[in-house]
């Protein structure tokens, strides 16, 4: 996952709006949105590694992970961050208390971020500083850096989803088109990550389009009071692949 924005309002009859993007090869194979065998979870799987990048288990639970892009620190033989959502999702740990175990291991992983929702409280850990973040209520997002570090697209797509009022919250094609931005950002504002120019302007979209490597998933998770709506589009580098609907 790589880019999610939110709406967190939990005096609302809708606490949760979460809309995401996850930008993977397509060459990884992946199994789209659908209700795991045995256990609570909905969500995409990662074929390769058998964990995911954004699930729910009932209304009252959503785990979400995007990694953080720093070459210098990443390690082929690390195991795989997917884990850290399936882990959460099929457990019965607070959200603050899931993170606290995670952080005390998280240096074993790639950097990530890794957002949580008990039903109570939202919770961030950003692993390379180990520290758990409980939010506010309103509106936040992750990229592929900490929590909140005004890429261009993060700013885009917190901005678009917070103009939405009304019935536009709950219009999926409202939420999607948001999601399928694919302007790359001026190159005065581009983040430097140690990538070629090149690559980080096609990586300052919202929506990533290339010979191998994409959006894969665009997700909407409305997380009401008893009540939950995922809604994933799927997407390979011929284009969409399909759309799973899933009410709990």
């Amino acid at each position: 996952m790589c880019l999610i924005a939110w709406d967190w309002q939990p005096d609302a009859d809708m606490p949760l709006l979460l809309i995401a993007n996850r930008d993977e090869f397509y060459a990884r194979p992946t199994q789209a949105l659908h209700a795991w065998e045995a256990t609570p979870i909905v969500a995409g799987k990662d074929l390769q590694a058998g964990g995911s990048w954004l699930g729910v288990a009932g209304a009252r639970r959503l785990a979400a992970l995007t990694n953080v892009r720093d070459l210098r620190h990443h390690r082929p033989d690390a195991p795989s961050r997917g884990a850290l959502v399936s882990g959460f999702l099929s457990g019965q740990q607070t959200a603050a208390d899931y993170l606290a175990q995670v952080a005390q291991e998280a240096t074993q992983f790639n950097p990530f971020n890794l957002l949580v929702f008990d039903g109570d409280s939202l919770c961030g850990l950003q692993s390379q500083s180990a520290h758990v973040q409980h939010f506010a209520p309103g509106l936040g997002a992750v990229s592929n850096a900490g929590f909140g570090t005004p890429w261009p697209k993060l700013l885009m797509l917190q901005s678009g989803l917070g103009a939405l009022q009304g019935a536009q919250r709950t219009d999926t094609d409202a939420l999607f088109a948001l999601l399928a931005h694919d302007q790359s950002a001026p190159d005065h504002l581009l983040p430097d990550t140690g990538l070629p120019p090149e690559r980080e302007r096609l990586l300052s979209r919202a929506f990533i389009r290339s010979a191998d490597y994409g959006t894969r998933a665009s997700s909407i998770v409305m997380l009401r009071r008893n009540s939950a709506e995922f809604t994933e589009r799927s997407f390979d580098a011929r284009g969409p692949t399909g759309q799973v609907r899933i009410a709990l």
